[in-house]
C-alpha cells in the first residue's frame, strides 16, 4: 500500500539523513523514489496520471520496474547527471522493493532472471497495517531523536 511504502521510505531517509550534505533534497528524493515503482499499475496513487499510462502499456506490475536491475540502472544514469541524488533514489526505490519482496506476490529482484522473492504477508491485511503502524511510530521516534540532536 502507498502509505506503507511512504512510511518505510521516510524511515530510510531519516536513518541516512545525518550522513548526507543536502538533507532536504535527499529526503524528498528518497520519499518520492519509495513510492515510484508502483507507477506500473493503474491502481496506485502514482499510477493514475497520464505519463504512467504509457509505462503501464509497456510493462506489467511487479515486472522490470520492481527489480534491483532497474533500480541500479536508473541510479547509475542519475549519478552521471545528478550524483548527489543518486543514492537517495536507490535507497528509496530499494526500500519499496524490499517491502514488496515480503508480500505473497513478491518481486523478481534480478530481472530478467525469473527467480521470484516472495514472503507470506498479504497486501492490505492486518499484518501490513501493523507494519505501517510500526513504521509510523519509528518515524516519529527517529524524527524526535534527530530534532534533539540538532538542538531544537
Amino acid at each position: 500500500m502507498f502509505r506503507t511504502h511512504l512510511a518505510v521510505g521516510v524511515f530510510a531517509a531519516l536513518l541516512f539523513l545525518p550522513l548526507v550534505d543536502n538533507p532536504l533534497p535527499f529526503f524528498i528524493v528518497v520519499v518520492i523514489a519509495s513510492i515510484l515503482p508502483d507507477i506500473d499499475t493503474p491502481f496506485s496513487k502514482v499510477g493514475k496520471n497520464v505519463p504512467a499510462k504509457v509505462i503501464q502499456v509497456t510493462t506489467e506490475h511487479r515486472g522490470f520496474l520492481h527489480s534491483l536491475t532497474f533500480a541500479i540502472l536508473i541510479s547509475l544514469i542519475i549519478s552521471i547527471f545528478y550524483p548527489k541524488i543518486a543514492f537517495g533514489f536507490f535507497l528509496g526505490f530499494s526500500t519499496h522493493l524490499i517491502v514488496d519482496s515480503f508480500t505473497k506476490k513478491g518481486i523478481t529482484p534480478f530481472w530478467p532472471y525469473s527467480g521470484v522473492t516472495k514472503g507470506i504477508i498479504p497486501m492490505n491485511g492486518v499484518i501490513e497495517k501493523g507494519i505501517f503502524t510500526t513504521f509510523i511510530i519509528l518515524d516519529v521516534l527517529l524524527t524526535a531523536v534527530r530534532l534533539l540532536n540538532v538542538g531544537f
